[in-house]
């Protein structure tokens, strides 16, 4: 009596024999094909972008991973048509279905990408379509009868690279960005003064300098040295509590001044003697490589201030996060027309005129550069009667800073690499100087 076959419990469906007599079959190979020559295109578009210009050793790195896939996925389109049409090639369809799987894999990885870090909403959508397009085609590629050699093996190799794709996304978008900054180092030095021919007037010499001990290099957006005079009159005894209070409540209208609480030294407000760019904007500053220049400062004998104090500020961004399009472009006040946005008219306001400077950016990538609008590095020259300083950001053409939250704001600043750097105050007395007659 003949033994009636065992149950096939099995997840995988009925194995169906690849061919075209049906037009569901012909349709269904139609479709795996776009998906997989839809993913090719975009994978090399991106992937040649990426390994040719971008910015870093990672983001080439993941060019070259793009471009491989690309190629595995263009391989699989022949394989896809040997599996139907030819039967030449025993493991076509294994072929199909590891073309599948990668793009199906990195498809998903990109449009999550592209939903975080880009703009267009159209390359977000068409990855995401492309990623469903291969979840469908490996369906359908694997309920047909492949072969697999090894299962176990295949598999594994499968596993490893999702686990490598997966590790370089997070890396490139969760590590990098949020690595620990690296920050130059402005130093002051405040030589001694020299009295000019005729007595009548002295200078002092300042000593900038900017070094660069990270790794990276740095595009520089700004420059500025300003110094502030300083009235500081002597009290004959110990001052009273309430004149101690006063000096407290100027610690939050300094403008950036440093007025120390005294006993004896009555500090009044400073007042802006000179601010100067030391270093032309648009220039680099390479790792390990450092920038020096000397400021002259010169003040009549018979000036009213006791003694003087330096501030020195630089606005900097990482060459590893962006490209910047020279020249940085002087464009507008704040005081004359065109727009500038609400916060530098509130500061015009009370008394703080601004200077604009800007040019465009390009992303250290080709994804983010391609699925991205356009982006502007915008550097504000602020100065007043009271001190000057410095403002840099990144925003769209004509946005508004002042509308972007916080959080958006450190995100733009942590993706792109903007540093601030001050030096300061470093003060000179003048009585010494005051009194060579």
């Amino acid at each position: 009596m003949r033994t009636p076959p065992k149950p096939h419990n099995s997840l995988r469906p009925k194995v169906l024999r690849p061919s075209l007599n049906s037009r569901r079959a012909r349709l269904s190979v139609a479709g795996i094909l776009l998906v997989l020559l839809g993913t090719t295109g975009l994978l090399g578009w991106f992937g040649l972008g990426n390994f040719a210009h971008a910015l870093t050793f990672p983001g080439r790195l993941t060019g070259a991973v793009l471009i491989a896939i690309a190629f595995t996925t263009l391989l699989a389109v022949s394989a896809v048509l040997d599996h139907w049409v030819g039967h030449t090639f025993q493991y076509s369809g294994l072929v199909a279905l590891i073309g599948l799987f990668l793009a199906l894999l990195t498809d998903a990885l990109l449009m999550l990408r592209t939903l975080r870090n880009g703009d267009l909403m159209l390359f977000p959508a068409l990855f995401g379509a492309l990623a469903a397009g291969a979840a469908w085609a490996l369906f359908v590629v694997w309920r047909t009868s492949v072969t697999i050699p090894a299962p176990k093996r295949v598999a594994a190799a499968l596993l490893v690279s999702s686990i490598l794709a997966v590790a370089n996304f997070g890396y490139q978008n969760l590590y990098l960005p949020y690595r620990r900054e690296a920050r130059p180092l402005i130093t002051l030095s405040v030589g001694k003064a020299v009295l000019s021919e005729d007595r009548k007037a002295f200078a002092v010499p300042v000593d900038v300098t900017l070094q660069n001990h990270a790794d990276v290099g740095f595009y520089v957006l700004g420059t500025e040295i300003h110094a502030m005079g300083e009235r500081v009159p002597l009290s004959p005894k110990d001052r009273l509590r309430e004149q101690w209070r006063n000096d407290a409540e100027q610690f939050a209208h300094s403008s950036g001044e440093m007025n120390p609480l005294s006993r004896r030294e009555i500090h009044q407000p400073g007042e802006l003697v000179e601010a100067k760019p030391w270093m032309s904007a648009g220039q680099w500053i390479e790792p390990s490589d450092a920038f020096a220049t000397r400021i002259v400062m010169e003040l009549p004998m018979d000036t009213r201030y006791d003694q003087v104090a330096f501030y020195a500020s630089a606005s900097l961004a990482r060459k590893d996060q962006i490209s910047l399009e020279s020249p940085l472009n002087f464009v507008r006040t704040s005081w004359g027309g065109g727009y500038v946005p609400k916060w530098v008219k509130d500061q015009q306001k009370r008394g703080l005129d601004s200077l604009l400077f800007t040019a465009r950016l390009h992303e250290n990538n080709a994804i983010d550069e391609n699925t991205t609008g356009p982006r502007f590095v915008n550097v504000y020259w602020t100065f007043g009667p009271h001190g000057a300083s410095l403002q840099s950001s990144i925003t769209r053409k004509d946005e508004d800073e002042g509308e972007l939250s916080g959080d958006r704001q450190r995100e733009l600043v942590s993706r792109y690499g903007l540093v601030d750097l001050l030096a300061g105050p470093v003060e000179r007395t003048l009585w010494d100087i005051k009194n060579q007659r």
